[in-house]
């Protein structure tokens, strides 16, 4: 039972996404689409979390002694045995870790969190975790969907969360190299404020932006709405400090480019957690675009829209190319045109009149200069005009982006409602993305509906390359009574499907727990030992992030 609550925690902390006062609920319309969709007796709120004074947590491991030392280092308002922060801090927010909480289920939370306020305390945090044997999760925004912060303790008795709320702090700007130098566990919102007054942006926006942090952007290798302009969080980050069990390790460099050696940046980048704990980066910042232009075009089928995309990538003038490029699939699209209300019925009903009675909706947002993102617009149109496309107006963009980060909170009403909703993502060549998109689609819904029941599939690309492109699948069903063999059934087969195509396993949610067992099918079972052998010099005695990233040698791969 959860005791010793210091304050009142709204329930979609604990139990789903993000700040419940931007929860909105789902219209009747909406509602009604989805029980007829999926062929559901009732969508009534019947399943809704349990309190958060009924949610089980077993006692904490760590005898007073341990705590004293924790103590000793941050000051004990700092160290926290409190079962409302362990509960905080029992996993993530995939779709699993949600259902465990909302039924009651915090059993593996961690047994205490300590809240650093300097890469020195964190370093000193973990001197003590290795003389007494504690594994350690290092817990930024909170927001990974692969279980890169569930609390496995592996063959350790105790473990402790580090919370790095309480490093937020920009450090330095340099207007002429472009550069600023953040605490790590900095969130998204506060990174824009901290720029805004100084000219720049980080420009990088993924869903979780309100609440992930830079530190968690670097672990895992994250990709923003925007990247296809500003770059992804590999692109942007020029060096980090990590503390680490085996001492403090500073990787990159300042300078613009450097021939010494292999680039043992990338080590800690996409490290999630596993060698150290990243306290302070310094990233590359760009100009705030003092415009922004949107604009939006249909397409016959995905496929058509997914080829336009390329060639908007590699015959497009440099330059031109929009900051945010998304193509949703005829199903999502259909969903969209569905559920938008009067406007998006009258674009349909257009474009049916066009020929396109199911079509495939493709975003673009161009930020920067006005007139440079105008002509970039115009010279994209010829482009995407002789693919195929029919331009239907900037609405749908600006749309879109007033949205952009409020789809995590509908998750939380389906799962009040019985409905089951996850997500999963990759990225193949441009001459695999239709053969992915098609057998990873497939493998989805005959999971789905393996037991006879409706299920729903929509995709999209959301990132553009020279050479290829990530897709966004996102999928709804009935919650079956066993919720979590679910979507274990169903990620297994869609994360095969994945390999069997020669994708990669994940493309921007990192790898976490979810995917270590597709790790030597990625990067081949030498490079499983060069990672852990890196891990080896870091955390010789494996204290961090205890089963991610690197599968154990005892698991058998798929």
């Amino acid at each position: 039972m959860v005791t010793n609550l210091t304050e009142e925690i709204p329930p979609s902390i604990w139990s789903g996404w993000g700040d419940p006062a931007r929860a909105r609920p789902l219209s009747a319309g909406a509602l009604e689409f989805l029980r007829r969709t999926l062929k559901l007796a009732s969508v009534e709120a019947t399943h809704a979390p349990v309190d958060l004074a009924d949610v089980r947590v077993r006692p904490a491991a760590l005898d007073e002694a341990v705590l004293a030392e924790l103590r000793a280092i941050t000051g004990p308002e700092h160290v926290s045995t409190f079962d409302s922060d362990r509960v905080l801090h029992a996993g993530g927010k995939s779709t699993p870790d949600l259902m465990r909480r909302r039924s009651g289920d915090a059993l593996d939370a961690p047994d205490a969190v300590v809240f650093p306020g300097s890469s020195e305390e964190v370093g000193e945090v973990l001197a003590v975790c290795v003389r007494r044997k504690l594994a350690v999760v290092t817990f930024g925004g909170g927001t990974s969907v692969v279980g890169g912060v569930e609390p496995l303790r592996g063959r350790f008795s105790g473990l402790i969360t580090i919370d790095m709320r309480r490093m937020n702090r920009l450090l330095h700007v340099d207007p002429l190299s472009r550069t600023a130098t953040f605490e790590a566990g900095i969130r998204g919102p506060a990174i824009e404020a901290a720029l805004a007054p100084r000219g720049f942006t980080l420009g990088h926006f993924p869903q979780s932006h309100q609440e992930a942090t830079l530190g968690g952007y670097l672990a895992t290798r994250s990709a923003g709405q925007a990247s296809t302009g500003y770059g992804r969080s590999d692109d942007l980050v020029k060096s980090v400090h990590l503390q680490t069990p085996a001492g403090p390790f500073d990787a990159g460099s300042p300078a613009p480019g450097t021939a010494a050696g292999p680039k043992l940046l990338d080590v800690v980048v996409g490290s999630e957690g596993t060698l150290g704990v990243i306290t302070q980066a310094t990233v590359k910042v760009s100009p705030a675009p003092e415009a922004k232009v949107y604009g939006a075009w249909s397409f016959p089928t995905f496929a058509a829209g997914a080829d336009a995309m390329r060639q908007l990538r590699q015959h497009g003038r440099r330059g031109d190319m929009p900051h945010v490029c998304r193509l949703s699939d005829t199903d999502e699209t259909a969903s969209t045109f569905k559920l938008g209300g009067w406007k998006t019925g009258i674009l349909s009903r257009y474009l049916t009149t066009r020929g396109q009675k199911k079509s495939a909706l493709a975003l673009f947002v161009w930020e920067g200069d006005g007139r440079q993102c105008r002509a970039g617009k115009r010279r994209s149109a010829r482009i995407l005009r002789r693919a195929g496309g029919i331009p239907v107006g900037p609405l749908p963009g600006k749309s879109w982006e007033h949205g952009r980060f409020s789809g995590p909170y509908m998750r939380d009403e389906l799962l009040t409602r019985g409905v089951y909703v996850e997500t999963l993502e990759t990225a193949a060549v441009w001459g695999s993305v239709e053969g992915t998109y098609t057998s990873v689609r497939r493998a989805i819904l005959d999971a789905l509906e393996s037991n006879g029941a409706a299920a729903y599939v929509q995709t999209h690309i959301s990132h553009v390359y020279s050479d290829g492109a990530s897709l966004y699948f996102t999928f709804l069903a009935g919650l079956e009574e066993d919720g979590l063999a679910q979507n274990s059934r169903v990620k297994e087969a869609a994360s095969k499907a994945i390999i069997s195509a020669g994708a990669t396993i994940t493309h921007h949610h990192a790898v976490g727990l979810d995917h270590a067992p597709y790790m030597a099918a990625e990067i081949g079972d030498l490079g499983l030992k060069v990672l852990a052998s890196f891990k080896t010099t870091l955390d010789p005695e494996g204290i961090m992030n205890p089963g991610k990233l690197i599968p154990s040698p005892l698991e058998p791969q798929p």
